[in-house]
């Protein structure tokens, strides 16, 4: 019994002492490397022992995720990107119209034209957009200019009228200046605020006119707008745009609004091809007796090409 105490009070007595002497190699490495100061890490070098050489060395390698490169953004994040960007979207735009219109005499008149009725009498037209943006600021610019003109025949009478032609003008300018709110791979929102410029020309010739019957007009306003933008990447080629603004509220006409969606397609990352729907509707009435109501809906074709 004596004998089992004292073979364990040896093996304890071995088990610390082989602990301490295991412990005092380790305490002296670590005295051996003085902590460099933190302006003194890149600007001094200290003697190193083998075994200290070879840990440092350990500890300065890369991990595999280190040494794979820059770490890469989350997959729901958008990258962080400084530079401007520069893209410009011709379109085609063909809407059928329907709405009602009056003169200061108080004359007034529906009317309503289908696509097919549009076309035929188009004359010139030239739409587009183009589109600034720097990190989160976006600025962008719209523009619609088109003619109409028709020709109608006239039977002769006393005044010695035989025909009458009618031209009408559109152009619509829209400048916009918002921030993205959201910015992620799969899903992008913005909110944007400005306004629409309207000019309305038309005129009434007729031939000949031998008694001053011919006239014309035109009606010019400014509407304030706020509206937003949303776009879903469905897949690498696939992206849906849906936007909308809201304005007017009496500082040019009474109410307009507009919404669009649209489908593209990318063929290459700089080009988009994209077809849609886009709607815009306006009440514009005025004291001198003046209005103009109408709704102009249709199908859309553009392209998106990204300059920069």
């Amino acid at each position: 019994m004596a004998a089992n105490k004292r073979l364990s009070t040896l093996i304890s007595d071995g088990v610390v002492l082989s602990m301490f002497l295991f412990a005092v190699p380790l305490s002296s490495r670590a005295q051996s490397i003085p902590p460099p100061a933190d302006d003194a890490y890149l600007m001094e070098t200290h003697t190193l022992s083998a075994g200290a050489a070879s840990d440092t060395f350990a500890a300065a390698q890369p991990t595999i995720a280190e040494a794979s490169g820059p770490a890469l953004p989350h997959p729901g994040t958008a990258a962080a990107d400084d530079a401007w960007h520069l893209s410009v979207s011709p379109y085609l735009w063909f809407p059928g119209v329907h709405g009602s219109a009056a003169g200061p005499g108080g004359n007034s008149l529906s009317f309503r034209a289908s696509p097919s009725d549009l076309l035929s009498n188009f004359r010139f037209g030239l739409m587009g957009a183009a589109e600034v943006r720097h990190k989160r600021l976006i600025v962008s610019m719209d523009m619609m200019w088109i003619r109409l003109e028709d020709d109608k025949a006239v039977p002769i009478n006393e005044v010695g009228v035989t025909g009458a032609k009618i031209k009408a003008t559109e152009f619509l300018l829209t400048p916009k200046m918002g921030i993205r709110l959201i910015n992620q791979e799969l899903i992008k929102i913005d909110a944007l605020a400005g306004f629409r410029y309207w000019h309305l020309g038309e005129s009434l010739n007729f031939n000949p006119s031998i008694l001053g019957l011919n006239s014309s007009g035109s009606q010019n306003f400014v509407d304030p707008l706020v509206g937003g933008r949303i776009e879903l990447a469905v897949s690498p080629k696939v992206v849906v745009n849906i936007l909308g603004d809201v304005g007017g509220w009496g500082a040019g006409s009474q109410l307009e609004y507009q919404w669009a969606g649209l489908l593209g397609f990318r063929i290459k990352p700089a080009l988009t091809l994209q077809v849609g729907y886009r709607y815009l509707n306006v009440d514009y009435s005025t004291s001198r007796g003046v209005v103009f109501k109408a709704t102009t809906a249709g199908v859309l074709f553009g392209a998106t090409l990204n300059l920069k």
